[in-house]
């Protein structure tokens, strides 16, 4: 039977990235991320509830994020499940914890941090006309569909 580790995941950032290098100079970060979920249970009230998912980047993801990604700026994480054993030192008790390893990561909103739409939206300038070239409009790509349009 074949099996299938991946995980798609949009969130904030619940701080800022922190690099850091193994030995043989391959850059790592570990970041935090925070995601809501809006829900209404039968008693029709709603609730929202948040899940913090640690997720492990390597790589030149991890050197991306560590420049451009900041706390609070919304991120979409590709990746898979690990999970990390380990016995704690003081108490001897065997200790687990499930991450995700990031393997592609893609920043949304503004650069600044706040929302809007994600980097590489905007339009591209027109080109500009060479000396005898008919002047008419250049056509447009269709508009890209509303969050309300998309089927999910």
């Amino acid at each position: 039977m074949a099996n299938v580790n991946k995980v798609i995941l949009i969130g904030n950032l619940t701080r800022d990235p922190e690099i850091k290098y193994t030995p043989k100079g391959t850059a790592v970060v570990e970041l935090g991320l925070a995601i809501n979920r809006v829900y209404t249970p039968e008693g029709g009230e709603k609730r929202e509830e948040t899940t913090f998912v640690d997720v492990t980047l390597w790589g030149r993801q991890a050197e991306v994020a560590n420049e451009y990604a900041k706390k609070g700026r919304p991120i979409y994480i590709e990746g898979r499940l690990q999970l990390d054993s380990w016995e704690d030192k003081q108490s001897g008790q065997k200790r687990s914890k499930l991450r995700v390893v990031g393997e592609n990561l893609q920043l949304l909103g503004s650069r600044d941090g706040g929302g809007g739409r994600s980097g590489g939206d905007e339009e591209a300038p027109a080109p500009r006309s060479r000396p005898g070239a008919s002047s008419a409009p250049a056509s447009r790509p269709p508009a890209e569909p509303e969050d309300d349009d998309i089927p999910f």
